[in-house]
């Protein structure tokens, strides 16, 4: 775990809360371990800074940022940051805001690329915790049900029959 400045925490919390709509859409893009499975964090404190979205176990950062980023003393404060967080052997992707409105596939993309080409993710067999368990896709859901109605033949729930068209006779109840 890298070190922080305590006193980053709460405004850290504060940030989660009122997130920029770029920040929100990317978001959703990152939570709940969607891209090949790497945790990111959002509004994380790393030293004396307060990253958008931190993936620990590919080491890399993500920065969202507004027009004000393209002014040249912010420029400047975007530099020595990345160099800083580069020093902690972290990667840094940057977008503006206007990339991940008009283009959020494209941002996503372009992460999906850095994390997959960083590290291999770590195999969830040897994480801490509990496992998560394993749950058939939709569509798995819906081939295996199909499978089993078509080779049991008519299969009939209720008034209405659940079998493939194939030929097979449909009779009434």
């Amino acid at each position: 775990m890298l070190a922080y400045e305590p006193q980053l925490k709460q405004l850290a919390r504060g940030l989660r809360a009122a997130m920029t709509d770029a920040e929100h859409r990317l978001w959703f893009r990152l939570r709940r371990e969607q891209l090949l499975g790497v945790q990111f964090y959002r509004q994380r404190p790393i030293g004396k800074y307060i990253v958008d979205f931190y993936a620990p176990a590919v080491a890399l950062v993500i920065e969202v940022g507004g027009g004000q980023h393209f002014e040249a003393s912010q420029a400047r404060r975007d530099e020595r940051r990345t160099a800083y967080l580069e020093a902690q052997s972290l990667g840094v992707l940057r977008f503006a805001d206007r990339e991940v409105l008009q283009q959020l596939d494209a941002v996503v993309d372009v992460v999906f690329a850095a994390v997959s080409t960083t590290a291999n993710p770590p195999d969830p067999l040897f994480q801490r915790g509990n496992p998560k368990p394993w749950r058939p896709s939709v569509s798995e859901q819906r081939g295996d049900l199909w499978n089993m109605i078509s080779s049991q033949g008519p299969v009939w729930l209720g008034n209405v029959p659940a079998t493939p068209l194939d030929g097979v006779e449909r009779r009434p109840l």
